[in-house]
C-alpha cells in the first residue's frame, strides 16, 4: 500500500511539473485547457504550438477565457502603442502586461497583435495558395487561374507579396493571358501612421498592355485598427513604365502620376473574411488621363488550413491605347490552402 501511495505521489508530480515546464497556457471559454508555446496573434486568430500535435492551434482571441505566459511578447495596442513584457489574464476582459520597467493593464479588447520576442525567421512569415478552372464544352471554353500571397510581419514593419495569373481559350477568339502582382513595405509610426513604398506589375492582353511598372512612395493613416478589421488610406506619387502591343513612341511610355488610395481588412468573422482595395492614379504628365484599380477578395476558412474565396478585379484607363478597352475585369471562385 506504501509503495502504491509512494507511486501515486511521484506520478502526481511528474504531471505537475509536465504541465508547468511549459511556457503558456490558455483556457478557453468553454473550460478546455491548451499548454504549449504562443506563437503569435495576428487578425484575432492566437497560434499556439503544442507537444500533442503535429500542427498548430489555432483559436480566435474572442474565444479565450484566460491567458498565462512565461515568455516576452511584443504587444500592439490599438491607437498603435506597443509594449513589451508577459501576459496574464487580469479580469474577464482585460490582461496584465509585465514588463521590464512597465506594469499595465489593458482591455483584452485592445490588443491587436502578438509577436514571441526574439523568434527566428520563419516564424514570422505567412503564405497562400489558390487555384481555379473553369470549363466549359460551348465554344470549347477553358480558364485556369493561379494566386498567390506571402508576408512577413515584424513589430514596426511589413511586407507583403502578391502574384495572380489567368489564361482562357475559346474557339474563335483570341487567347486571353492576364499576370499582375506586387510587392509592397510598410514602415509603422506612431499614431497609426505608417511609410510604404512597392512595385506594381501587370500583364493584359484585353488593354494590349505588355508590362506595365509601376513604382509607388508614400505615407497613410490607419482611422481603424483593431482586432477584428484594418482600414487604411494612402497617398503618394508614382512613377509609371508601360509597354503596349503593338510598341508605342518611347515619349507615351514612361509618366508620373499622384496616388490616392484605401484598404478594408476584415478578417475571421466566423471564418469569414475579406480584403478590398480602391488606387486612383490622377497623371501628372499625361492631360486629362486617370487610372483606377480596384480589388475584392473573399475567404471562408475549412478545416486543414484550406479555404474557398471568390475573387473581383477591375481594373480602369480614361486614356486606353486599346479603343473601347478602358476597362477590364476579372471575377473567380477558387480553392486554396494557407500556410
Amino acid at each position: 500500500m506504501r509503495v502504491l501511495k509512494t507511486i501515486l505521489i511521484l506520478s502526481f508530480f511528474f504531471f505537475l511539473n509536465q504541465i508547468f515546464a511549459q511556457s503558456d497556457s490558455l483556457i478557453l471559454n468553454n473550460g478546455n485547457v491548451i499548454i504549449g508555446e504562443i506563437k503569435s496573434m495576428n487578425k484575432n486568430v492566437i497560434v499556439i504550438e503544442t507537444d500533442y500535435s503535429d500542427s498548430d492551434f489555432k483559436i480566435e482571441w474572442d474565444g479565450i477565457a484566460e491567458i498565462y505566459t512565461e515568455r516576452v511578447f511584443l504587444v500592439n495596442l490599438v491607437g498603435g502603442r506597443r509594449v513589451t513584457g508577459r501576459i496574464t489574464t487580469e479580469s474577464a476582459t482585460t490582461i496584465r502586461i509585465k514588463g521590464e520597467e512597465d506594469n499595465e493593464v489593458v482591455e483584452k479588447s485592445s490588443v491587436i497583435f502578438l509577436d514571441e520576442y526574439g523568434k527566428d525567421f520563419l516564424s514570422n512569415f505567412y503564405a497562400t495558395i489558390d487555384v481555379g478552372f473553369n470549363l466549359t464544352k460551348a465554344n470549347n471554353f477553358t480558364q485556369f487561374s493561379v494566386g498567390a500571397t506571402a508576408g512577413y510581419l515584424q513589430e514596426k514593419w511589413t511586407l507583403d507579396m502578391n502574384f495572380n495569373d489567368l489564361h482562357s481559350t475559346q474557339d474563335d477568339v483570341d487567347p486571353i493571358a492576364r499576370t499582375g502582382g506586387g510587392l509592397q513595405y510598410r514602415y509603422l509610426l506612431p499614431k497609426k501612421w505608417f511609410l510604404f513604398t512597392g512595385a506594381d506589375l501587370l500583364s493584359n492582353t484585353e488593354q494590349s498592355l505588355d508590362l506595365r511598372t509601376t513604382g509607388k512612395l508614400g505615407a497613410g493613416y490607419y482611422p481603424i485598427k483593431s482586432n477584428i478589421m484594418y482600414w487604411s488610406f494612402a497617398i503618394g506619387a508614382t512613377i509609371n513604365n508601360e509597354d503596349y502591343t503593338p510598341p508605342l513612341d518611347s515619349s507615351n511610355v514612361l509618366s508620373y502620376e499622384g496616388y490616392i488610395g484605401t484598404e478594408i481588412n476584415l478578417f475571421n468573422v466566423n471564418d469569414f473574411s475579406l480584403v478590398s482595395s480602391v488606387g486612383v492614379y490622377p497623371s501628372f504628365t499625361q492631360s486629362g488621363r486617370t487610372r483606377v484599380d480596384y480589388m475584392i477578395n473573399t475567404k471562408y476558412d475549412l478545416p486543414l488550413d484550406f479555404y474557398i474565396g471568390l475573387n473581383f478585379t477591375l481594373n480602369y484607363d480614361s486614356q486606353p491605347v486599346a479603343v473601347g478597352k478602358e476597362v477590364d475585369y476579372v471575377f473567380g471562385a477558387t480553392f486554396g490552402w494557407d500556410w
